[in-house]
Order: C-alpha cells, then structure tokens, then sequence
C-alpha cells in the first residue's frame, strides 16, 4: 500500500491578507504561496509537515465553520503534536485568544483549541499518555 505524507484543509476566507497574518503572525506558520501576484485569492501555510490552503471566493461566499452547522462538530481540523502544553505557551507569547485553554477532554486527548481570523477552529494536541 502507498504511503500517505500529509493532508491539507481548505478553508474558504473572507480575506486572505488578514487569513495569512493570523497564521504567520500568531501560529508560526510560513507562507509557502500566495496569489496571483497583485492580487492575491489563495494561499497556502504551513509550518513542517502542517499545511493549510486558504482561498477567497467572493463577497457573497462566506466561510461556515463545522460549529456553526452543528455544535457536535467542534473542530475544523485536528493537529497533531506531541507537546501540546510546550505550543500552548509558545503560542500564548503572542497575544492569541484561545477557544478553550490547554486541558484534558473528555475525549482522552490533551491539547488547546484556537479560532482563527475566519472563526475556524484549530484543535493542537494528542492522545492523554
């Protein structure tokens, strides 16, 4: 069987200036591209292996976060990282809000959630030890 190396989110955004900032600024992620030159509609962010594609429809296309549909569906993408208490702090350093605060859930997992520019919600974290 092929091996899979990673996946990649595609979140639509209201604007990708202000998408982009949020990753880069308060999560570390680096752009890996953006545009078309000029005027820019997509782009994609990363940081290693962790990859997201964010794009700008139109006006009237806004994005609609899994919590907004139903309140089952808490998260728009799972992160996995083996030191969710060491990135919570990292990211605490810049200012960001979180959704909830490092914990351990009812689920069995440890970990932090934070809502990005366009309300999407980012759960970093793991499987309690």
């Amino acid at each position: 069987m092929s091996k899979l190396n990673f996946i990649s989110p595609f979140f639509i955004v209201s604007n990708i200036k202000d998408s982009v900032a949020f990753y880069v600024s308060k999560l570390g992620f680096e752009v890996l591209y953006m545009g078309p030159e000029g005027d820019p509609y997509w782009a994609m962010v990363g940081r290693g292996p962790v990859s997201i594609m964010l794009k700008a429809i139109a006006d009237d296309i806004k994005p609609i976060p899994n919590h907004t549909r139903h309140e089952w569906a808490a998260w728009d993408a799972y992160i996995s990282t083996e030191e969710p208490d060491t990135l919570f702090e990292e990211f605490s350093s810049t200012g960001i809000t979180f959704r909830q605060p490092i914990r351990d859930d009812g689920d069995g997992l440890r970990g932090f959630e934070v809502t990005d520019a366009d309300f999407y919600v980012l759960f970093f974290g793991r499987p309690k030890a």
